[in-house]
């Protein structure tokens, strides 16, 4: 260790992992407090932060409630407890949820109003005609679907499904209401007796018995109805919705008759949906994920969201049959859950308040019109998503289904959209009599119910399906195409940083590699020999596969940059990934600095190491970009003495990417795409728009770029991606050429 540095594994030099998620959700909401960015992108960020939010209790506190549960007291990397983690999570959250509101009151409905989209509540003056049009509504189209749902000795408190939202209510008989009126009788002429002692006591007997005698009934807000209804507004240009569980709840007496209704609330439970499967033991294992995801809806209570007015008897209701502790109680200033902001952003008649929707371009190096093979065959080509189109790739898989040539198509599936182009080219070419193999990950979280059913159904098109290594996730993005070519085979590879998704390829950042490279054709081979069967190669020729090669990759080029910084030569590392958080890796990273070697990091999410800390890390400095799109590709960049290496993958630098999956790193290593993934690193790293550094503290701040010229990476790789175009073209022109760039889309309408 050298003179003056600290020593490197101290819990003091870690950020907790969950802390540091909870921060990246405060610089999502800070996208919605600017002013910088239009209002209804403002809704957007807001609502992305509470989906967030819901996913991070349901998988991340939920697994620490079960640790705590199971009286694990492991420490964190940053020695936190369970018990120590939840507490400053709780605390951390009540903060975030609070400032969510502030947002949502004080800015975006306010400012909504202002534009003429009114969000109001039941009991604010409507007019004639809305009361007229909400109970109409009501009875034609909401009643019907609902269950209400009343608590007593022969109907005990109902299952709440997990993130429902629901109207929660406390009644009383019309038999109550007659014996409280008898006793108000006997209270009055016990006065006019003069019983005033015994009047008094008679008055507690009573008020008691009347709360012992409210009954709990609760309804769910239908999921299948949508969330918000426009209503008759007072002017022509004006727009005015209503939510739904406020509809309701003016009705609600119409679900208890007989009852009056004393209070009337409504909440959202939230459950432990971490998927526990035990896969040594499954027989089968579509099967027993199927049976686990039943449960999901039922699992463990762990937070509860509350109106901040509820009725103090009817939470205590719910605190009880819900087995919830106060400090998971989050009292709501304004609608529960406010992902209904994503569906209100599809209103219609506010583009002035969107950013225009940016079209992907198409890339200057591939001809639609020609085969993606033969594009391939002149040159390696790099693919960057969303700012280029996802339809070569859509394309190569397409193009091989039909291809009289092509013997056989491998590929590994994560997450696929709904209604998948590439799922049906591979059931097509299947029926075309192709070999198809599909590694579909079943393990895939909350899309393991969609991964199932496109399972099946390749399955029943011809394609081998296969789900993975025992114990491990499949997250690699590689697609295998194997040719045939004049007298041999030919294998053409696809290797991305982001999923086969052609749905979310329009706002991730993500980056591809398309190559018949022979060498990363036989890795690829292999990779997928590994996955079906059990053949493992002692050594890759190109790609490094995680969970055996890759961590042992990764510190062998950080341990090289080291030398050279010891030895007084030029040392860099550049990386941009989603998360950092293996110790390992941060401790490698520390040491790296103390030696000298300068290090440019963008990690978008979790970073538990701390950055520029004398004597640790004052070399390392970790930017976070949070934009209109999810910056979510992963590049790493070694200077290398000069020789500069630059790989790509799917792997984070978290424990579960590089010992509990199956990820690919593979190398870019044509001079002219080197360079291009260099320049996107150091955009990023001049961002001075959307990026955010942190300081010694953990502490994010946004750039000060006073005297610089503003740079938003984001815009700027939109623009340049247009300029590629632009320049192919007057270049096509220049050589006598009329060719005009087309997506694969433009193609197939022009058959």
């Amino acid at each position: 260790m050298a003179k003056g540095n600290i020593e490197i594994d101290r819990d003091a030099n870690f950020i907790n992992r969950e802390l540091s998620w909870l921060d990246f959700n405060f610089r999502v909401l800070s996208e919605a407090k600017s002013t910088k960015n239009l209002l209804f992108e403002r809704m957007k960020f807001l609502s992305i932060t509470a989906s967030n939010l819901d996913e991070f209790f349901m998988i991340r506190v939920a697994s620490l409630k079960d640790m705590v549960n199971a009286e694990c007291e492991k420490s964190d990397i940053a020695g936190l407890t369970p018990t120590q983690q939840l507490k400053l999570i709780t605390e951390k959250t009540h903060v975030l949820v609070d400032a969510q509101y502030g947002i949502y009151n004080r800015i975006i409905r306010s400012q909504l109003k202002a534009e003429k989209l009114r969000i109001v509540k039941i009991h604010e003056k409507l007019t004639e005609e809305q009361k007229e049009f909400v109970d109409r509504y009501f009875e034609e189209i909401v009643y019907p679907v609902l269950t209400p749902m009343a608590v007593d000795s022969s109907r005990p408190f109902p299952l709440i499904r997990n993130k429902s939202l629901n109207i929660g209510a406390l009644l009383e008989s019309s038999d109550d209401l007659k014996k409280k009126a008898d006793n108000q009788k006997n209270k009055a002429k016990e006065e006019q007796d003069g019983e005033s002692s015994k009047k008094g006591k008679v008055k507690k007997k009573n008020d008691d018995k009347d709360k012992d005698e409210l009954e709990f009934a609760t309804v769910q807000v239908p999921s299948g109805l949508p969330r918000f209804v426009e209503i008759p507004s007072s002017g022509d240009d004006v727009k005015t919705v209503i939510l739904l569980e406020e509809i309701i709840e003016r009705h609600l007496d119409k679900l208890f008759l007989n009852h009056k209704v004393v209070c009337a609330h409504p909440y959202r439970v939230m459950r432990n949906a971490d998927l526990t499967i035990d896969e040594e033991d499954a027989a089968d294992l579509l099967k027993e994920i199927q049976k686990q995801l039943k449960k999901r809806q039922w699992g463990e209570a762990i937070r509860l969201d509350v109106e901040d007015d509820m009725d103090r008897r009817l939470l205590k209701v719910l605190k009880k049959e819900l087995n919830i502790h106060d400090d998971d109680v989050y009292k709501i200033h304004g609608p529960i859950d406010l992902t209904f902001l994503m569906k209100l952003y599809g209103t219609e008649g506010f583009e002035h308040l969107k950013n225009t929707p940016y079209e992907p371009q198409p890339h200057p190096d591939i001809d639609p019109e020609v085969s993606i093979f033969d594009s391939i065959k002149k040159a390696d080509i790099l693919l960057h998503h969303p700012y280029q189109s996802f339809d070569p790739v859509v394309d190569f898989v397409r193009q091989a289904a039909k291809d009289k040539d092509v013997l056989a198509i491998k590929q590994t599936l994560y997450r696929v959209s709904g209604n998948s182009p590439i799922i049906a080219s591979l059931a097509e070419a299947a029926e075309n009599g192709k070999q198809v193999t599909v590694l579909v990950e079943l393990k895939a979280r909350f899309d393991e119910e969609n991964n199932i059913n496109w399972a099946k159904m390749l399955e029943k098109a011809g394609c081998h399906v296969i789900y993975g290594l025992r114990g491990l996730k499949t997250h690699s993005k590689i697609t295998l195409v194997v040719r045939k070519e004049k007298n041999s085979v030919k294998r053409y590879v696809h290797l991305g940083t982001g999923n086969y998704n052609d749905s979310t390829a329009k706002i991730y950042t993500d980056m591809g590699l398309l190559t018949c490279d022979t060498k990363i054709g036989e890795d690829a081979t292999a990779v997928f020999n590994m996955l079906s069967g059990y053949s493992e190669p002692e050594v890759w020729n190109k790609l490094a596969i995680a969970p055996l090669w890759l961590r042992d990759k990764f510190a062998s080029l950080i341990k090289r940059e080291i030398t050279f910084a010891k030895a007084g030569k030029k040392a860099f590392i550049k990386a941009k990934m989603n998360s950092l958080c293996d110790k390992k890796i941060i401790m490698l990273l520390y040491e790296a600095s103390q030696a000298g070697v300068k290090i440019d990091l963008v990690v978008r999410g979790i970073c538990c190491l701390r950055a520029g800390v004398p004597g640790l890390s004052e070399n390392i400095h970790v930017r976070s970009i949070v934009g209109t799109f999810l910056e979510h590709s992963r590049i790493f960049y070694f200077h290398n003495n000069g020789k500069e290496e630059v790989y790509m993958g799917s792997a984070d630098w978290m424990p579960r990417n590089l010992d509990k999956r199956v990820e690919i790193m593979f190398p870019v290593e044509k001079a002219e795409l080197k360079k291009e993934v260099i320049h996107i690193l150091d955009i990023q790293l001049a961002d001075n728009i959307q990026a955010q550094v942190m300081d010694a503290q953990g502490n994010y701040k946004k750039v000060d770029r006073r005297g610089k010229k503003p740079v938003d990476a984001q815009s700027y790789f939109c623009k340049e991606a247009e300029k590629k175009i632009k320049a192919k073209k007057q270049e096509d022109i220049k050589s006598g050429r009329t060719f005009e760039p087309m997506t694969a889309a433009d193609v197939e309408k022009k058959k």
